[in-house]
């Protein structure tokens, strides 16, 4: 639990196929961090698709996450604090297959720009996944048909500017840009 807190300095990770458990908040606030991986014999974690994160394979939860991260079709929940603390992250594209957002998910992502949500249905998002993210200022792409549900719902309703995908791929997620 919080076992890299606060390494800014820290800029890759390897997960071995021995590591079978990783503590929450692991990875919080480790701006610095560009690099994922885990290893492919690993039972318990994934990188699926050079994704860049870390993946619980059993329940297609993205558990952390970095400023180059592009999450993966098949992931069903984003999990606490994935992303907490990744000042260079500018721009996430959530699936369509994302239905769970949870707390802090997003919380002080200080450089965030714009975020595509391909989830028709709102996905249920604890009310402090963008916390210090300032939501005010991100632009939120959201499916067309959606757009009315998104300004309803907490905490998307927070998003000033929440425009419609307009036939954007899924498939071709933007790629989320490192901090120069």
């Amino acid at each position: 639990t919080w076992a890299f807190e606060y390494c800014s300095g820290l800029t890759s990770v390897t997960i071995p196929n021995s590591v079978t458990s990783i503590g929450i908040n692991a990875f919080c606030d480790c701006s610095g961090l560009t690099e994922m991986k885990v290893d492919a014999n690993n039972s318990k974690y994934d990188s699926r698709e050079g994704c860049n994160a870390i993946i619980e394979t059993s329940s297609n939860t993205l558990l952390y996450g970095c400023q180059t991260t592009v999450i993966p079709n098949s992931v069903t929940s984003i999990g606490k604090y994935a992303f907490h603390g990744c000042s260079g992250l500018t721009s996430v594209t959530i699936g369509n297959s994302v239905t769970r957002i949870g707390q802090n998910a997003f919380a002080n992502c200080t450089e965030l720009l714009d975020v595509y949500c391909y989830a028709e249905k709102v996905p249920s998002t604890s009310s402090n996944a963008f916390d210090g993210s300032y939501p005010e200022y991100v632009t939120l792409h959201v499916p067309d048909a959606s757009i009315d549900s998104y300004k309803a719902t907490a905490p998307w309703s927070v998003f000033v500017n929440i425009v419609g995908l307009s036939g954007e791929d899924p498939e071709q997620p933007e790629v989320e840009k490192c901090a120069t």
